[in-house]
């Protein structure tokens, strides 16, 4: 059975650096029309379950506007154009937390929320890390850096101290892939 929707018309609502907002036409596999099917538009995004040369876990704090909280998360970001998910990865763990990367393994590719956005998630194992420099942040972003064992890292997703769940999965994949759980 045939379950894809044929798009017959799309209109931009909204084009912006961070999100493109547009409305589709589609109609299903049995004939129905779906008229004003918002779709939100945004870029690829890569994130990691860093390790340091310590075997320390790298975490970063920043307030998260839209859910109003200070989100412990893994370091990323989004890929910019021309990028390849990896060297984004290596460019966003320098900026972010100072540290360099050289050995990744990829754990997933996921969609945040495939019902409304268009977008997927790259995420890797990054071991080996090492403090090479300070922080070099966007003028938008205030992170603080920490630095967490595996264990503090599984107590923290049993407390649901992770809110970001792009993150958790990651670090889900992450452990799995340690051999953690």
């Amino acid at each position: 059975m045939d379950l894809k929707w044929k798009l017959l018309s799309s209109k931009y609502i909204h084009k912006g650096k961070w999100a493109t907002l547009r409305i589709d036409t589609c109609e299903m596999p049995n004939g129905t029309i779906v008229d004003d099917y918002y779709v939100l538009e945004y870029d690829t995004w890569v994130n990691a379950v860093a390790i340091t040369e310590d075997n320390k876990v790298l975490m970063v704090k920043q307030y998260r506007h839209a859910a109003d909280i200070i989100s412990l998360e893994i370091p990323g970001g989004v890929v910019d154009d021309g990028e390849e998910p990896q060297q984004a990865l290596r460019r966003e763990l320098l900026e972010e937390t100072g540290y360099q990367f050289d050995d990744f393994e990829l754990l997933c590719t996921v969609c945040p929320n495939p019902s409304t956005g268009d977008n997927q998630v790259v995420s890797y194992l990054a071991r080996g890390g090492k403090k090479v420099q300070g922080q070099s942040l966007d003028d938008h972003e205030e992170i603080i850096v920490e630095e967490y064992s595996i264990g503090e890292i599984k107590q923290l997703l049993a407390e649901n101290k992770i809110m970001q769940a792009m993150h958790c999965t990651a670090l889900f994949y992450g452990l799995m892939k340690l051999g953690e759980i």
